[in-house]
């Protein structure tokens, strides 16, 4: 039987609509809208068609290009008097966070364009048909797993803010409550929305029906103008590209910062002896450690053009500080896929938490991203007006000497780069297998925080903890340290790995 793929992802149904893809000869970016899609459907708190994100595409035998589609701020600020703007507690059991959401918290969404573009350029089958699987999906009922019970009752104050967005997500047992694992979700103005893009194109959003109920909330507490829209475009941009080891890394550049802090980092690391010992080692765990919070520093240090992060002055800066030493997105999900002519796709996407509102009789939920702590670090309401925002997110392909493809990236907020850096060094410098590399115990460190996760040698952690007296052993692997979906093309062989912290799920096609 001749192989048609690869593909990785946080739920099976996402996995199964990119695999009916490539059975039907479609190719990976084909897959990957497909996939996207779905997730919209199956990983409702992670993915919407309002939100954004980064795909970078590596079609067979061309460059790779990083297709840009987050969300874009407003062309013109409204006072804060006159806002739908909010916080919300969430729960987490073990602690609580405050998110911020309401019409106000919305920025103008770049999915739909961004990958209606991609598969005009890149795929081959008819969007109607890609989109097909999602739209059966959402009109026949999806049953809600373990992981999507739980982040929807993580946040479920925003589910339950409009009487249109609690109807549909309330549960069939208690209706003061949200839908539990095994009840069905079913999403029938989502369904109905979804083909009719499918059929009408991006317009029907930017300039059509759908983008005028959304301006028509807006008046409502929002910010988003017809401008907004009609003026939002994707942003085509080149990857960043280093030489790590063996392999070449392709990465999401600026002005998103992710990709460029896991490149800093692998800079540091590639001047070191990080090969020269076992993955889990004491001596591995503190260089992945100083080099973290030597990344962390640089990341404040640097000011001006983003870029010079990795300018060979400054990274030697670094490399001193290191060697002088004794020997840390929310809401966001990732998808890869590679297929038989190894066309990649590597796409990272989020909706924040959405911001608690459907746009009105279309079951597509809105996003909060001008309410995302984590994107406004200068404070709520000090955004620059028309720039695209900046994210951690860090879709990646690896190409080794081997002749392997990988393609790789996270969800996971400020723990995408520590996520997505520990796996390539697993890779790279101790030459695991894909599944095991995603597998291994990770370490996050954060504001002087230490996050270990179980599994390392009782030594190792009594080790770190003495290193860091601030810290947090956690019981289980958790979501918490990202979710690294990857897939490989080795001559005629694939293989594929779902990161279990976050519902993971690979198939080969």
């Amino acid at each position: 039987m001749t192989l048609q793929g690869a593909v990785a992802c946080g739920h099976p149904l996402t996995a199964e609509a990119a695999g009916i893809m490539l059975r039907e000869g479609g190719n990976a970016f084909d897959a990957i809208v497909a996939a996207h899609f779905m997730a919209c459907v199956a990983e409702p708190v992670l993915a919407s068609p309002a939100g954004g994100g980064f795909l970078l595409a590596k079609p067979a035998g061309r460059e790779s290009v990083v297709y840009d589609f987050f969300v874009h701020t407003p062309r013109q600020k409204k006072p804060v008097s006159e806002l739908d703007f909010y916080p919300i507690t969430a729960d987490f059991g073990t602690a609580q966070q405050e998110f911020h959401i309401g019409l106000g918290s919305v920025a103008t969404p770049g999915s739909i364009q961004g990958l209606f573009q991609a598969h005009r350029e890149l795929g081959r089958m008819p969007l109607i048909r890609v989109l097909e699987p999602a739209v059966t999906a959402a009109r026949e009922g999806v049953r809600l797993n373990q992981l999507q019970s739980y982040i929807l009752h993580v946040v479920q104050p925003i589910y339950k803010v409009s009487e249109p967005v609690r109807t549909i997500f309330a549960s069939e047992v208690d209706d003061a409550a949200l839908k539990g694992e095994g009840e069905t979700l079913v999403q029938p103005q989502l369904a109905d929305s979804m083909e009719a893009l499918s059929r009408e194109g991006a317009d029907l959003f930017y300039l059509g029906e759908i983008g005028r109920k959304l301006l028509s909330q807006m008046k409502d507490g929002g910010q988003l103008s017809a401008d907004d829209l009609a003026q939002y475009r994707t942003i085509k941009r080149k990857p960043l590209k280093l030489d790590y080891r063996n392999a070449c890394l392709e990465i999401n550049p600026p002005p998103s910062s992710g990709g460029l802090l896991i490149a800093f980092a692998l800079k540091l690391l590639q001047s070191g002896v990080s090969t020269s010992c076992s993955p889990g080692s004491i001596q591995c765990s503190r260089r992945l450690l100083e080099v973290m919070e030597l990344t962390s520093q640089a990341r404040l240090d640097t000011k001006g053009n983003a870029w010079d992060i990795l300018d060979p002055d400054y990274l030697e800066l670094y490399r001193q500080k290191l060697a002088a030493r004794p020997r840390f997105n929310r809401g966001t999900t990732h998808m890869s896929v590679v297929d038989a002519e190894n066309n990649v796709a590597s796409l990272t996407v989020s909706n924040g938490e959405g911001c608690g509102h459907f746009i009105t009789e279309t079951g597509i939920m809105i996003n909060n991203m001008l309410g995302e702590e984590d994107l406004n670090p200068g404070g709520f309401h000090q955004w620059d007006q028309d720039a695209r925002i900046s994210s951690m997110m860090a879709p990646a392909v690896l190409q080794t000497k081997e002749g392997s493809t990988i393609a790789l990236g996270s969800g996971g907020s400020n723990r995408i780069r520590s996520a997505i850096l520990q796996v390539i060094v697993n890779l790279l410098d101790h030459g695991l297998p894909l599944e095991a590399a995603v597998r291994q115990p990770r370490l996050h460190l954060e504001t002087g925080l230490l996050s270990i996760e179980p599994g390392l040698e009782e030594t190792v952690v009594a080790e770190l903890v003495a290193d860091y007296p601030q810290n947090h052993l956690w019981s289980e692997q958790n979501l918490f340290f990202g979710g690294v979906h990857a897939v490989q093309h080795h001559k005629d062989l694939f293989t594929g790995t779902g990161d279990q912290r976050r519902g993971g799920v690979a198939l080969v096609i």
